[in-house]
């Protein structure tokens, strides 16, 4: 059934369009153009936007959980809340966060998202955040789990999810993890490099092995200094390279994200939510990774006073670059889809609307708040 919006302001990865129609058929976008010339008798269904922001859809590549779920959990019950969550907050895709934790552990979630089939928000693939990392910058990964490098449990985790292994963040410093990297990269498997404590020197031997992601820059890395600028140097000025931030405004000072900014661009710039368990719920004690944590006034901590994740969903993350920033909605909108899309090699049928691509598409006001959302081309209104 072919569907028009129309009456919407058209927000493109470089600019937001007025005048302008989208139709979709069959699960894509199949027409963009001036209202005026399309064929509205053709049209099945017409929709008025009634002058709000039409977008992409969002793409969380880094999440743990929300709703009180977490991807370890490794129950279908678990996912289908956490997919629920994301498209009532505009993400229409994500990539399910593995933390740190017992070999069975991980490989039962992995289990269990490589078997998910899609209700809601699209479950895109896996992200194994972990447990080749450095002890010094573990943040909230449990310290007793992280383990020296171990081609063979790679290896078998691909084996078990097969091409819905998309993503895996890696200290590239570990011994052993340069060849990881590079036969990761023989599998198109994206690489970050993550709780590290990387020298630059270290994280552009990453790079040049084939890392092309800084997971949460900043968070969980050695400290940029002068004379040693570390992987966040590397990560920064190195175009090979894009950055995850987690835009909260409690894990970043917004002077680092404008750094950030300036130096990465909208174009290599990700907005992740890194979100853990207790988004989108009360302050409390909860638990990731097998571990206590206390979230006070939505920050979430291990005892420690570690942040352990996020209460943050991609909606608040592309208003706060908006509100704090003064970013323009386009290119807000462009950091949590086209650029996660294209940092994930998904940017051929995600993150943009452009015929041919997936009729995966939001509604929102001026306030990024979602009024709808359409996934694979079925409309929800929220």
């Amino acid at each position: 059934m072919s569907i028009l919006f129309k009456n919407i302001k058209l927000v493109t990865p470089y600019q937001v369009l007025h005048g302008y129609g989208v139709v979709i058929d069959k699960g894509k976008i199949i027409n963009i153009d001036l209202d005026k010339n399309i064929d509205i008798e053709s049209i099945n269904k017409v929709v008025d936007g009634k002058g709000q922001y039409l977008s992409p859809g969002f793409i969380d590549i880094h999440n743990h959980g929300n709703s009180g779920c977490d991807f370890m959990d490794a129950t279908e019950e678990s996912i289908e809340n956490i997919s629920k969550f994301h498209m009532r907050n505009g993400v229409t895709s994500f990539l399910g966060t593995i933390i740190t934790g017992s070999y069975e552990n991980m490989i039962n979630a992995a289990k269990n998202m490589t078997e998910y089939k899609d209700n809601y928000s699209q479950l895109l693939g896996i992200h194994l955040e972990g447990p080749f990392f450095s002890l010094n910058k573990k943040g909230a990964q449990p310290e007793e789990y992280i383990k020296e490098t171990d081609m063979s449990f790679i290896k078998k985790m691909i084996d078990i999810c097969g091409n819905k292994l998309k993503m895996i963040s890696i200290a590239p410093e570990k011994e052993g993890a340069l060849e990881i990297i590079s036969y990761l990269k023989t599998k198109n498997i994206i690489v970050s490099m993550a709780h590290s404590n990387a020298t630059y020197d270290e994280a552009i031997k990453g790079i040049n092995s084939g890392a092309t992601i800084a997971t949460h820059l900043y968070n969980g890395m050695r400290s940029f200094a002068h004379r040693e600028p570390g992987i966040i140097g590397a990560s920064l000025t190195d175009d090979r390279v894009f950055c995850e931030i987690i835009y909260d405004r409690i894990h970043l000072h917004d002077a680092a994200v404008e750094i950030a900014l300036k130096m990465k661009t909208k174009e290599k710039l990700i907005l992740v939510s890194d979100a853990m368990r207790a988004a989108g719920l009360n302050d409390g004690t909860y638990e990731l990774g097998g571990q206590s944590v206390a979230v006070k006034e939505g920050a979430a901590r291990l005892k420690d006073g570690s942040l352990a994740g996020s209460t943050l969903n991609l909606r608040t993350a592309v208003y706060n670059m908006v509100k704090y920033l003064d970013v323009l909605i386009c290119d807000a909108v462009r950091m949590a889809s086209l650029t996660p899309a294209a940092a994930i090699n998904m940017d051929n049928k995600k993150g943009s609307i452009e015929i041919g691509k997936d009729a995966d598409l939001i509604l929102f006001d001026e306030d990024i708040k979602i009024k709808s959302v359409v996934i694979a081309g079925k409309i929800i209104d929220l």
